[in-house]
């Protein structure tokens, strides 16, 4: 069934569920403030003692994204339930690709991702295992035939290609 929530809110269906998925970026906050009926939505939510998580694709570990709410204004108790799709990438370098080599292909502001494998990190995608992907280089972000080129120049092997 679908309800629109815009009209009646969140409210309107949260005894209906025990756990919600809520997205970051632009229903939490819009990258300089948060929305505050947002969070006034979170805390009912706790007070129903329902459970969320706040979601967000940012290539960062959970606690780069949480500092930076902390920076906006938000509290630790609602902070706590954020998770990222960095971390959930970090979980699978930590677990399957420690000792392996990789060529990022991003821009450099996604560094702290993948600060603890600095060490793995390779200048030239030729010597790679895999590559780590968390976005466009930003002199090349709008150029995709780039991409193409490198990636068949260089590539003389199959290798993985984690993307985040």
């Amino acid at each position: 069934m679908t309800k629109n929530l815009d009209n009646e809110g969140l409210s309107s269906i949260a005894d209906n569920y025990q756990l919600f998925y809520v997205d970051l970026w632009g229903v939490v906050h819009n990258g300089v403030s948060l929305h505050h009926e947002a969070i006034k939505a979170l805390k009912e939510i706790s007070k129903k003692r329902k459970d969320y998580i706040l979601l967000t694709n940012a290539p960062r570990p959970n606690h780069a994204v949480k500092s930076f709410l902390e920076k906006l204004g938000m509290e630790k108790e609602i902070r706590d339930h954020v998770f990222t799709s960095g971390e959930a990438a970090l979980n699978y370098l930590k677990k399957n690709m420690l000792d392996k080599n990789f060529f990022h292909i991003g821009p450099p502001r996604d560094f702290d991702l993948f600060k603890d494998f600095e060490k793995n990190k390779s200048e030239s995608i030729e010597d790679c295992d895999y590559i780590l992907c968390t976005g466009l280089f930003d002199d090349h972000n709008e150029d995709l035939r780039y991409y193409k080129n490198l990636l068949e120049k260089n590539l003389k092997k199959i290798v993985k290609m984690l993307i985040h």
